[in-house]
C-alpha cells in the first residue's frame, strides 16, 4: 500500500550539511542504522567558552581525495557504536541540520572514517523518522538530482 501523504526517498540521495560548508553530499539511506555517520578525518576536539568543538576534514565526493572541506562543530557526546562488521568505536557525536530537498531539520551525526565506503555518509533511522519518511529500496534520488556540481567552481584543493 502506497501512502499519498508521506514523501519517498531512494535507498541513496543526495544532501546538503549547510552548517557544515557541504552543499552536497551522496548518502547512503540505511534504515539498519540507528544512528547517522558521516565520513571524518583529522578529528582534532578543542575548548572554546567552556565548549569541546571537533575540526574534522571531510572528502565530500568519493573518489575525490583532492577535495578537502574542513569543518567545525559542538560536539554533543562521545559515544561507543558497533558498526554492521561488529567492529566497536568511540566516536564524536555533532548535531547539524541536514536539508533533503524542501526538508531542512537538525540530526545526529557520529563522525568516522569511512575513506573505504563507496558512500562518505550514511542517514539512520532516528534521523528519517523526523520527516516520516519512506524508503523505495529499489529506487535512487527521488528526491532531487545531483549535487556533485556544486563543487566545481567552490573546490577548496589541497
Amino acid at each position: 500500500m502506497i501512502d499519498n501523504q508521506r514523501p519517498v526517498m531512494g535507498w541513496r540521495e543526495w544532501m546538503a550539511l549547510p552548517d557544515l560548508g557541504l552543499p552536497g553530499i551522496k548518502a547512503k539511506i540505511d534504515t539498519g542504522a540507528r544512528t547517522s555517520a558521516l565520513h571524518a578525518f583529522f578529528v582534532e576536539t578543542y575548548r572554546n567558552g567552556g565548549k569541546e568543538f571537533v575540526r574534522f576534514g571531510v572528502h565530500p565526493l568519493p573518489g575525490n581525495n583532492k577535495l578537502i572541506r574542513v569543518c567545525h562543530a559542538e560536539v554533543k557526546d562521545c559515544r561507543r557504536v558497533t558498526d554492521s562488521g561488529g567492529h566497536v568505536e568511540d566516536r564524536h557525536v555533532i548535531e547539524t541540520d541536514v536539508q533533503i530537498a524542501e526538508y531542512r531539520f537538525p540530526i545526529e551525526l557520529t563522525l568516522t572514517n569511512r575513506d573505504t565506503m563507496k558512500f562518505r555518509m550514511l542517514l539512520g533511522r532516528s534521523a528519517l523518522q523526523k520527516i516520516d519518511v519512506l524508503v523505495a529500496p529499489d529506487r535512487s534520488y527521488l528526491l532531487g538530482p545531483s549535487l556533485r556540481h556544486v563543487y566545481k567552481t567552490s573546490a577548496k584543493e589541497s
